[in-house]
């Protein structure tokens, strides 16, 4: 009963795949099917060449068993008889000439149309794809693996588009030639054609059984290198870390154990290429064999002619090798349908929503937390958080790694929604914002900045790609970047290196405040984005920011005192609960984590200015 439900479960699964595909050729189809018609025309001249081949041995022996389709026999006919095309036979030298030379313009018609119209479903199976990505919830990204999303939107991609350019024609080739063949080769000798096709339905059971044979193992081998992927994704984006601690060894060995596994993989997969190829060779041969040594018996015999018997040698010979290619079809058919279901995993999942009836509702308002409470999973990490800042505030959150400081941020951005309690704006709950308003409307800077490899001057105007260098260089000067990057040789032109490699922690971190300030926000967020510049430089910045014209309401995390002191009101959590709140000066003079954790600092800074 459960192998029942698995089956019929498998196979719901493979044709939720296939109307996958089928989707994605909407606007192709045109292409699909003229390629496929011209795919019935080139084998049409493919088997009118030994028809000729074979009329003009049975013509120059004087064969007096002249048994071809009506059609051959009508242009002998008009070709002045036997005798007359024995004298010229240069004619039907002609006619071979030209039916491989329209063979070869369908083959390129039909190759044409075929890559046109593979090329348009990748393109549209890309960007869907890349679409649907970009429109998931935060949460997904999270716990993506990026180098496995990156397999999917390419080989899984380029296998579909593969399989549509080449492979999907070659079932209506193969159809198409056992017809024709079939339709030739009867009315001369039944029982010949019979013997001569007699293993190609073996031959087609094989295909079958090494198809879904196969299927399983691709599907191995796709996550495995997928796997790899993200491997190497992680190796090369934090190959500082790596070089840092001294782990290129241990990252070696793990790509090294992952890429062993693929191997193994693929080798099962090789394996049983080579025993399918090795039993249809033994299969083919055999064919063959049969079709000559029957076709000698016969001609001796005068049952068929000479012509007949090259003919009827010619077409198997034809036949034979695409059927037997026809197990590599349905292979990469299976490729395709997982490649197909790879896809489709993404497409499924469920996009980030917005509101019901979305307001764009205005956030230079009071900011207010309500009994807020979030967890991850079974993990609670905010609890029953309550508190207002009113508009122009600037609040500081100091805290231990994983007491909610970021999570709380994060709420206010709806990149995860609250679960319990409520988060107004202006008296506004969040939820009935719209989601794209709210965070165009807040700008936030992390801690590990996310750069480009443009020009820093193309990285600073991301958000607002029409704005002018002046306003550029006032963003960096609010951000105390502007004369580091004027002393560059290239200064706003210099080109930074994927992610920010070629700059310093600071540098980035700076660039990206840059980023930020630059557009017009009514809320930011400093998500510990000032942990990598020295105390001078921070404090530069936070003052220049004080300076702006409009009052911006401020949330600053951070486990620099320094950073935190000037805000007019600290929060401090501990174990996701508010512990104590209040301006540095109130909070010094409590017994508590602040005090405890500025007497630290205050006397690390006093040993550093004495030494």
């Amino acid at each position: 009963m459960k192998n029942k439900k698995e089956k019929k479960k498998l196979k719901e699964e493979n044709k939720k795949k296939v109307r996958l595909l089928y989707r994605f050729t909407k606007g192709a189809r045109g292409d699909f099917v003229s390629g496929m018609l011209f795919v019935i025309f080139e084998n049409f001249f493919n088997f009118l060449g030994p028809l000729f081949l074979a009329l003009a041995a049975d013509i120059l022996v004087k064969s007096a068993n002249l048994h071809y389709p009506k059609i051959i026999l009508r242009m002998v006919e008009l070709g002045g008889g036997a005798e007359e095309l024995y004298t010229h036979i240069y004619f039907i030298a002609i006619a071979f000439v030209i039916a491989m030379s329209l063979r070869s313009l369908f083959l390129f018609v039909r190759s044409k149309y075929l890559a046109r119209g593979s090329e348009t479903v990748a393109r549209k199976m890309r960007n869907e794809v890349y679409d649907h990505i970009q429109r998931l919830p935060y949460e997904y990204h999270v716990n993506a693996e990026t180098g496995d999303l990156i397999q999917r939107c390419t080989t899984d991609v380029d296998t579909i588009r593969r399989f549509l350019a080449v492979q999907l024609t070659e079932i209506v080739r193969v159809i198409t030639m056992v017809a024709i063949a079939l339709v030739i080769l009867i009315p001369i000798n039944t029982l010949l054609t019979a013997l001569s096709m007699v293993l190609l339905p073996v031959i087609l059971g094989a295909s079958f059984y090494f198809f879904k044979k196969v299927q399983e193992q691709f599907q191995k081998v796709d996550e495995t290198d997928g796997a790899l992927s993200t491997i190497l994704q992680e190796g090369l984006t934090g190959v500082r870390v790596v070089r840092a601690f001294g782990r290129e060894e241990f990252e070696r060995e793990k790509y090294s154990k992952k890429n062993i596994e693929l191997r193994d993989k693929t080798y099962i997969l090789i394996k049983y290429f080579a025993i399918f190829y090795a039993a249809t060779d033994v299969i083919v041969v055999a064919q063959l064999l049969i079709c000559i040594v029957l076709g000698i018996v016969y001609a001796v015999q005068g049952i068929i002619s000479v012509g007949q018997y090259i003919m009827f040698v010619s077409y198997v010979r034809i036949m034979i090798w695409p059927i037997r290619q026809f197990g590599r079809v349905l292979a990469d058919m299976g490729k395709a349908i997982i490649s197909s279901g790879r896809l489709n995993e993404i497409l499924e999942e469920e996009l980030e929503k917005n509101s019901l009836n979305p307001i764009q509702a205005p956030l230079d308002k009071d900011i207010e937390f309500k009994n807020v409470n979030f967890a991850y999973g079974e993990t609670k990490v905010l609890k029953n958080i309550s508190f207002t800042v009113k508009s122009g505030e600037t609040v500081a959150i100091l805290g231990a790694t994983g007491s909610g400081k970021s999570t709380l941020v994060q709420l206010l951005q709806r990149l995860y929604e609250v679960e319990d309690g409520e988060i107004l704006i202006g008296g506004v709950n969040i939820r009935d914002i719209d989601k794209y308003h709210l965070r165009k409307r807040i700008g936030i800077v992390l801690q590990e900045p996310f750069l480009y490899s443009r020009t820093i001057e193309e990285n600073i105007k991301i958000a607002e790609e029409h704005v002018e260098l002046p306003c550029i260089e006032e963003s960096a000067k609010i951000a105390s970047i502007h004369d580091v990057i004027l002393g560059f040789e290239e200064g706003y032109n210099t080109l930074v290196g994927e992610r920010g490699v070629t700059l310093s922690g600071g540098q980035k971190q700076r660039i990206a405040i840059a980023r930020t300030v630059l557009r017009e926000s009514d809320i930011l967020i400093f998500d510990d984005s000032l942990s990598a510049v020295d105390t001078e430089t921070d404090a530069k910045i936070r003052s220049s920011l004080n300076e702006r014209k409009n009052k911006i309401t401020t949330f600053i995390i951070s486990h620099r005192i320094s950073t935190l002191m000037e805000a007019d009101r600290i929060l401090v959590l501990k174990d996701g609960h508010i512990v104590q709140q209040g301006t540095h000066d109130q909070l010094i003079g409590i017994d508590g984590l602040y005090s405890r954790i500025w007497k630290i600092q205050a006397s690390i800074e006093q040993e550093e200015e004495v030494n």
